[in-house]
């Protein structure tokens, strides 16, 4: 149902574009569908106040109360804000756009409503995009956008319709945003990580509690993961608390409303910035930290860099800031924290400046806990190969080795030029893990498994360059022996290949013929 839901909507929106940009209309899109989200809630909680006022059994009961008194109750911010549900003002809420958006000067009052929206909530404050009275769409298309997002958030029933919409307009919001990103190809993958690789993520590092850091943040994905991670596994909304940053300002906006569609409370920082250079959260030392940081950046340095503390294990080169981010996530640790990080395939093995010393003094030092090796083709944006890094402050268990995993045979084709994880990967990457730790309740021993997964001592990497490139260490997947003997085998194999030859050279033969029958003789 959701499924079908969120295809129609998509389908519908995107005939809307016309010609614009996708980069410019996912702003307009997305920005409709959070303050369409923030409209219901509000009318939610404003419907359950009335309820509760009138229940002589509720703590929220009214004696006596005459309409006047009830609705000067209603405009009482105090009960929206306990629940975490935004005031929205009367003139910005939904049904009153809704409304209007036949008239001419529709993109006006859309950008009156936001200004009012942030008005009235410090928090949005420079997040919602007010660009709709210069939107370059045809006439009449911003109603009828209107109109569609309309159809989005409805409830069953007034207990459940909070809950519902929230889940649905999170959805689509985040459907919305992988559409969008396939159809930027390159670009989009600036803003959107793909689910199958956050969830691995968040598999490994099963963030249950404290504080969660993505100092790249994206869009948010790696956070909405996590909350999910949580409550599948019996734990709630609020459990972690979120910290981020993002330099585009843009992406910065998307990161805000995705997480408060969904009603995780958060801080990206006072402004969008760049993480090296203006760190938001320069104290900061959380329980996890996830990351996507683009590949490879050559243009990251500035001098005010040099002699940075976040080099403990050597300043990286001003060419490539892989090895930035690696040490700028180990900075921002507790010392029981942990790490997962997404890099280009060139980090687990790169000798070039400094980046073969930082990498030795890291895994001397022993902060490097898990390596998986990635399929090609996961990302939007980029067929360079990646894979994930999962590092520790300081390790608890399994002293002086390394995880190393080769997951690479095991993406799943989900379009023509991207493939995924599936879920059942996903699990079997993440129990490996727990089990080689020690996490597992299942009470498993773990057991390396060729071509598949390796525990390696720091010694025997150290033979190898301190190169980290999983390959090189798991071996080849086993071969079942079909007990055939070699000579026998072998036989068969050549009377094979003699036929295929045969044949081969017949329709050689025919393809002559026939060529020189129209008079094309070679």
């Amino acid at each position: 149902m959701i499924e079908d839901i969120k295809k129609t909507l998509w389908a519908t929106a995107d005939k809307l574009r016309a010609n614009m940009d996708a980069a410019e209309y996912k702003h307009i899109v997305l920005g409709l569908i959070f303050v369409k989200y923030i409209s219901d809630t509000f009318q939610t909680r404003r419907a359950e106040l009335t309820r509760k006022f009138a229940d002589s059994q509720d703590d929220y009961y009214l004696d006596d109360a005459d309409p006047d008194l009830i609705n000067a109750e209603l405009e009482d911010r105090d009960y929206y804000k306990e629940v975490n549900v935004f005031w929205v003002p009367e003139a910005a809420r939904w049904e009153s756009l809704r409304a209007q958006a036949k008239q001419a000067d529709i993109g006006k009052r859309i950008d009156d409503a936001l200004s009012l929206i942030e008005t009235e909530n410090p928090k949005l404050k420079g997040i919602l995009d007010k660009r709709y009275a210069r939107v370059q769409l045809p006439d009449g298309k911003l109603g009828e956008l209107v109109d569609l997002v309309s159809q989005i958030g409805f409830g069953e029933s007034a207990d459940t319709a909070k809950n519902h919409a929230r889940d649905l307009l999170g959805q689509v919001y985040e459907y919305f945003l992988g559409q969008f990103a396939s159809a930027e190809g390159k670009r989009g993958g600036q803003f959107y990580t793909p689910a199958s690789i956050v969830k691995t993520l968040v598999a490994v590092l099963a963030p249950h509690h404290g504080q969660v850091y993505d100092p790249c943040c994206g869009s948010g994905g790696m956070f909405v993961q996590s909350e999910r991670f949580i409550e599948a596994h019996g734990g709630k909304l609020g459990d972690v608390s979120i910290y981020g940053q993002e330099a585009n300002p843009t992406t910065w906006r998307l990161a805000a409303m995705n997480l408060a569609i969904r009603g995780i409370d958060f801080n990206l920082g006072k402004e969008p910035a760049d993480t090296f250079v203006r760190d938001q959260h320069p104290d900061l030392r959380a329980d996890f930290v996830l990351a996507n940081p683009p590949f490879n950046i050559s243009d990251w340095w500035h001098g005010s860099l040099e002699g940075d503390p976040r080099w403990v294990y050597g300043t990286p080169p001003q060419g490539n800031a892989n090895y930035a981010w690696l040490q700028h996530m180990l900075h921002h640790l507790k010392p029981t924290g942990r790490a997962g990080i997404v890099l280009a395939n060139g980090s687990m093995s790169s000798s070039q400046n400094s980046e073969g010393d930082i990498r030795r003094a890291m895994v001397d030092a022993d902060k490097v806990e898990v390596m998986i090796a990635l399929p090609g083709q996961l990302f939007f944006n980029t067929q360079i190969p990646a894979c994930l890094w999962f590092l520790v402050k300081e390790k608890r268990t399994r002293l002086g080795e390394v995880l190393f995993i080769d997951a690479r045979k095991f993406g799943s084709m989900i379009s023509r030029v991207q493939c995924e994880f599936t879920d059942e990967v996903i699990e079997r990457i993440a129990n490996t893990v727990a089990v080689w730790r020690g996490d597992s309740t299942t009470g498993e021993n773990y057991a390396d498994i060729a071509g598949f997964c390796r525990s390696v001592t720091l010694a025997e990497i150290a033979e190898h360059g301190h190169v980290l490139t999983p390959g090189r260490y798991v071996g080849a997947e086993a071969v079942e022996d079909d007990d055939e003997a070699f000579a026998d085998k072998m036989q068969k194999l050549t009377e094979k290949l003699g036929e295929q030859m045969a044949k081969g050279a017949e329709l050689d033969q025919l393809i002559r013929q026939k060529l020189g029958g129209l008079g094309y003789e070679f």
